[in-house]
């Protein structure tokens, strides 16, 4: 049908409220597309720092001998270390000792070559992952909950991350609802502050999302969870604690709505699994998040965050082996055999499962204890520095995760300011905010003392020149005022295609 014909269609005001837009979107597209452009180029001098480098298009004609690419690759490290191992990045490096660094080179170089979906090759892969799990598991609550419910039989299996945890629990809900309730249009009900993996998940799965907001603190709010079931609602989330500002949603009360409705409860806890526990052992007043709660009926944490291990393993948890069976892929009938698989990949890097539990078992409780005893101290001075800043304030009540904004003075210049210090700081929106993820890397003598200074020096900067717009805060300012956000999807489409340009 004819556009203006389907305008004939509408109310008049409807009609010429997007007669008004139609008419200004290409005007809008060539002024976005000069924008794209212009913050393009400010990203590329930062993300392709290496065009001084030897460039790479094609393989070359004869291999290049091993010490001339160790050589290459250790110069492009020595201009990229110093920022994570000084402390300078929220997040991204958890530990980042060198003697750390070295065992889990050295455990890598014994299992470089093993993979668990050739069991009968490796059977010490599936050692290493049953034990892993078995291990989290039981940090979790595994042995409290199977004493108030005999049924209880935590179990699970090791991801690539926290992503993959999350994808792998949504699709074992999806396929438990189609199979003992035949529900065909599930739908998840997510605070607006969860990660976006579920949003990734509804995506790939056919899950309708019914996202309810969280209150003043930035807690999941319970009424709106309540409201948002339906006979169609297969799972509930709730975050421990949330990517933007470390805050654990009321997991007991969200729980318990699960469990009165028959659905299921996911923790998210890729963050906060392997600090919580030994936070709550130190005294931390810690809200209850895992399967000592009946309601929560899967969790995900990340061994490659506070767990310590090398980037690339994760563990997903179920309150059962009947609902991590939904999470399997199974094939009887291939010609090249009988094919079974875990989660979403095939062939996995046994190494970094290998990896995981020898850095497990290296750390062990009293290495976890302390590692979340220095990272909580830490983080409190750190909390405390920015609210003694005039002009900043901190989000919610977090305990490891601070979340900072402002009333007076734009936090994205700030953010811009403690860049060109070195720092790699996380900015947020709704509302504009930055936070710092506190690692063991703070934890060394100093580092919260200068990220307090220098943070001081970035807000009187930001202060003193209020009228400068600086690189990157027009990027999040135009991300927030879009009212398309098509248009804010396309700018990050575009970043993702420079990402892969040589």
């Amino acid at each position: 049908m004819d556009p203006m014909k389907i305008l004939g269609l509408l109310p008049r005001g409807l009609a010429r409220f997007l007669e008004d837009i139609t008419g200004r979107v290409p005007a809008l597209r060539k002024r976005l597309e000069g924008e794209y452009e212009r913050l393009l180029e400010g990203m590329e001098e930062a993300l392709k720092p290496y065009r001084d480098a030897p460039s790479f298009t094609r393989l070359p004609e004869e291999g290049l001998k091993p010490e001339e690419i160790l050589s290459l690759m250790e110069t492009l490290n020595a201009r990229e270390e110093w920022r994570w191992k000084e402390g300078y990045a929220s997040g991204a490096v958890y530990h980042g000792a060198d003697e750390h660094i070295d065992f889990i080179s050295k455990v890598y170089s014994l299992n470089s070559q093993s993979n668990p979906l050739h069991a009968d090759l490796w059977p010490s892969t599936i050692k290493y992952e049953a034990e892993i799990v078995a291990m989290t598991a039981h940090m979790l609550g595994a042995e409290e909950a199977q004493k108030m419910d005999p049924t209880a039989h935590i179990c699970g299996t090791v991801t690539s991350g926290g992503t993959e945890s999350i994808l792998m629990a949504m699709k074992a809900y999806r396929d438990w609802a189609r199979e003992k309730k035949g529900i065909t249009n599930p739908e998840m009900v997510l605070p607006e502050t969860a990660h976006p993996a579920f949003e990734k998940a509804a995506h790939y799965f056919g899950y309708k999302i019914v996202r309810i907001p969280v209150d003043k603190d930035f807690r999941a709010d319970v009424k709106a969870a309540r409201r948002a079931i339906t006979r169609n609602t297969v799972v509930l989330v709730g975050s421990a604690p949330s990517f933007p500002h470390g805050i654990i949603d009321p997991i007991p009360e969200l729980s318990r709505i699960a469990f009165e409705h028959g659905i299921g409860f996911h923790t998210d806890a890729c963050l906060g699994g392997f600090i919580l526990p030994w936070a709550e052992k130190l005294g931390y007043k810690i809200t209850p998040f895992d399967f000592r709660l009946p309601g929560v009926t899967s969790i995900s944490a990340d061994t490659h965050k506070y767990g310590y291990a090398a980037k690339g393993t994760s563990v997903i948890l179920y309150r059962n082996p009947e609902l991590r069976r939904y999470q399997y892929f199974v094939a009887s009938d291939w010609p090249g055999g009988l094919y079974a698989s875990p989660s979403i990949a095939g062939s996995r890097p046994g190494a970094l499962i290998a990896i995981c539990w020898a850095v497990m078992l290296k750390m062990g409780e009293k290495g976890y204890l302390e590692a979340t005893k220095r990272i909580l101290e830490t983080a409190r001075k750190i909390r405390e520095g920015i609210e003694s800043i005039p002009g900043l304030k901190v989000l919610g009540d977090p305990l490891w995760i601070i979340a900072f904004a402002s009333d007076e003075f734009d936090i994205y210049r700030v953010m811009e300011k403690m860049a060109e210090k070195g720092w790699s700081l996380n900015g947020l929106q709704n509302p504009p905010a930055v936070h710092i993820a506190v690692t063991l890397r703070h934890t060394m003598p100093g580092v919260a003392e200068r990220f307090i200074e220098d943070l001081k020096g970035a807000v009187e900067e930001v202060k003193a020149k209020p009228s400068e717009k600086g690189r990157i805060a027009p990027i999040y300012g135009m991300a927030a005022s879009l009212p398309f956000r098509g248009m804010v999807k396309e700018l990050l489409k575009r970043y993702l295609d420079l990402l892969y340009s040589v």
